[in-house]
């Protein structure tokens, strides 16, 4: 009797473990399954839109080339530095017009500024979309030598 028993757990343990395996498997041939109807769904509409291959579509026919741009180089152009680094003897007519109006603004303050001060002064909004650029841009020319931060964030000219 111990044996009979012992045999229908072993069978139901090794059944078991098939069942796994077949779920398994069949979720494998499930996926496979889905990809091969969106695939005919697919082709479905190529073949229609190109009458079954015989006639291009606007699907598969390239478009024409357009006429490349005329490349300028400005600062910014092709690795060069929109801010280069502050040396002796240097005007700020080397910076890009955005940058020069900032330069204009900091110099004109009574003393040092806040990105908001220089954001509003440039004509932009006071939220933390309009004013985080200004951040950012005084920042790249206080790491340039352009400017001074001093420890709670504010910027005076050098």
């Amino acid at each position: 009797m111990v044996d009979v028993l012992t045999w229908m757990i072993e069978r139901r343990m090794r059944l078991t473990e098939r069942a796994e395996l077949l779920r398994k498997e069949l979720a494998e041939i499930d996926a496979e399954l889905g990809r091969l109807e969106a695939a005919e769904v697919v082709f479905g509409q190529w073949a229609e839109a190109t009458d079954g291959g015989r006639r291009p579509s606007g699907i598969v026919e390239p478009e024409p080339e357009p006429e490349p741009e005329r490349v300028v180089v400005t600062p910014g152009a092709a690795g060069m530095r929109l801010i280069p680094d502050r040396e002796e003897g240097m005007g700020v007519e080397v910076l890009t017009p955005e940058y020069r109006r900032i330069m204009e603004i900091v110099t004109a303050a009574a003393g040092p500024v806040m990105a908001k001060d220089v954001a509003l002064a440039l004509g932009r909004e006071n939220t933390p979309g309009k004013v985080e650029p200004v951040r950012g841009q005084l920042r790249k020319l206080s790491d340039r030598g352009w400017l001074a931060r001093n420890g709670s964030g504010r910027y005076l000219p050098r």
